[in-house]
This record gives C-alpha cells, structure tokens and sequence, in this order.
C-alpha cells in the first residue's frame, strides 16, 4: 500500500444482525436467560472455590479461572447484543468498534485457550495427575497455575493487539454494514476497499492458534492419559481414574463440537444460521458448565452441600 495513501475512516458503522426472521425478539430473550444463568451458576463456583478452603489447590484455580472468562465473556457479548437490536441501537462509532471487538476476541481466545473450563489447563492437571501420581503436587502447584493462566492472558491480549493494529491500516469507502451480531473481524476487513491480504492471513491464522491448536494439546494429553491408564491393573481402578476426567471431557464436546461444526461449513452457512450457531455456541457452554462441574466433581457436590447445611 502507498504509504501517502490517506486511510478512510468512517465515523461509524451499522450492526445488521438477522435478516427477515419474524419474532427474532423471542430469539433474544432466550440469549438473555441463558446468560443470566450462566452469571448465577458461574458464580456460585467462583464463590465455592473462593469460601471452601479444601478447593484452594491448582486444580481447582484453574476452575475459578474458567468461571471467570465464562461470565466475562457472556458478559462482553449479550448485554451489547440486547442492547444493539431489542432497542434499536445497531450504529456504533469506528473506536467503539475496534474496542469491542479486542475486548471481546481476547475473552474468546481465553475461551478457547482454556476451554471454557481452563481445558488446556485442567487437560495438563489431569495428564499430570494420572501420569506422573507421585510427584502431582511438586510439577502442578498454585504457582505454575498461576503462571500458565498469567501466559494465557498475556497471549490472547498480544494477538488480539496484532489483529486490530491490522485492522487500524484499512480504508472503508463505501458500505459500512457488518453482516454480523457484533464487530466481528471477518465482516469487518472484507468491507475495507484497499489491501486487507494481512487481514485475511491472519484470520486464517488465529482459528488454527485458538482453536486447532489448543484441541490438538487436549488430544495428545489424552492420548498419554489413556496410555497410562492401560497401565493400571484393575479395571475399577481405570475406571476410577477415568472419572476423574469425565467432566472435562464433556466439557471439550459441549465448546468444540458446535464450533467446528460451524466454521467448517461457515461459507455455505446463511448469514441468519451462522449467527444462531456463534451465538448459541457462544452463550451455551458457559451455562451447562457450572452444571457439568456440579454433577461431575465430588469435592465440588461436597462442598455445596456444606454452604447449603
């Protein structure tokens, strides 16, 4: 690009949201009551976690840290979503934009970083559990949990950075409706009318680094955790071992399967169902999480019922 070209900035842009739905409000308020109950549920762990001192241990920070993206991130989304079409608020000024969408793209690279259960972390606390038993409490203490959730953060809000100084080159000339719910990247680079070829690689980039290669982590874990489990003599013992990871294995079904599902097939997806689908894909893991935990971890179902005692 020239380097005296003048870049176009509008003064906003414009949230087109869903097409030709009739009773889309309905749509609307069934994000808002899976978000409230994703805050409610959230929190109750968050304030296990934070009032039973036997959950004070690396494991179960590395749960706090999930509860807390996953409200941040419904948190980031559906009130702004309520807000932009239940009342009629779809113009959103060039700087509003950008910050919501880093904002939000940093909370959902967490998300994927951590599997909306801190995955990758509780996959490295498993692995580490199951494989190497004895020395668990040496290689996986509060201080290296802190520091993968401190290297986590750190690397969402780097990329994050990159992508929207990208976006800060981009010329818009003509249209400056976002065929989206939100200020999503992909929408918002294809309006720019000069070079956004950086733009594109690095949309390429980012899913395989937020989502394919965090996945491939929790695989390979896995994979090591079930070789140490053919080790185990008895089969109640695999079994037993097993169940310690049962949760969050449903938890890696309930945030992969909708969003591979979804951007395996995004081209061909109408603009309506591809905004169901990142939505609900959005809202619904945070919400069935907490349950999953409840249901899943004894020392979580303990410690419930002492606070209710």
């Amino acid at each position: 690009m020239d380097s005296n070209m003048t870049i176009v900035r509008p003064a906003y842009f414009i949230i087109s949201g869903f097409s030709g739905i009739p009773h889309v409000n309905y749509y609307y308020f069934f994000l808002l009551v899976l978000y409230i109950m994703s805050v409610v549920e959230n929190g109750i762990v968050m304030a296990l976690i934070c009032l039973d001192q036997s959950l004070k241990t690396p494991k179960y920070i590395a749960v706090f840290h999930l509860a807390f993206v996953d409200v941040v991130g419904s948190s980031a989304l559906v009130p702004k979503v309520i807000d932009t079409f239940w009342f009629d608020h779809k113009y959103i000024s060039y700087s509003n934009c950008l910050t919501y969408l880093f904002f939000y793209y940093v909370i959902l690279t967490m998300q994927s970083l951590n599997l909306n259960r801190d995955s990758a972390l509780l996959s490295f606390d498993r692995l580490i559990a199951i494989t190497f038993p004895l020395r668990y409490q040496i290689i996986v203490s509060l201080k290296t949990m802190f520091s993968l959730v401190a290297a986590c953060w750190f690397i969402a809000i780097l990329v994050n950075l990159i992508v929207v100084g990208l976006l800060t080159r981009l010329s818009y000339c003509s249209s400056v409706v976002i065929n989206s719910y939100f200020c999503d990247h992909g929408p918002l680079y294809r309006l720019a009318c000069n070079d956004n070829r950086p733009n594109h690689i690095i949309s390429i980039v980012l899913p395989v680094f937020i989502i394919w290669a965090p996945l491939l982590f929790i695989l390979i874990s896995y994979m090591c955790i079930g070789a140490a489990l053919a080790k185990i003599a008895g089969v109640q013992d695999r079994m037993k071992a097993f169940k310690t990871c049962s949760a969050h294995i449903m938890l890696v079904i309930i945030y992969y399967l909708p969003i591979l599902v979804t951007f395996s097939v995004a081209a061909k997806m109408p603009r309506n169902t591809r905004i169901i689908s990142l939505s609900l894909a959005a809202v619904i893991p945070p919400a069935l999480n907490p349950l999953i935990y409840v249901q899943q971890t004894q020392e979580i179902k303990l410690s419930l019922k002492k606070v209710f005692k």
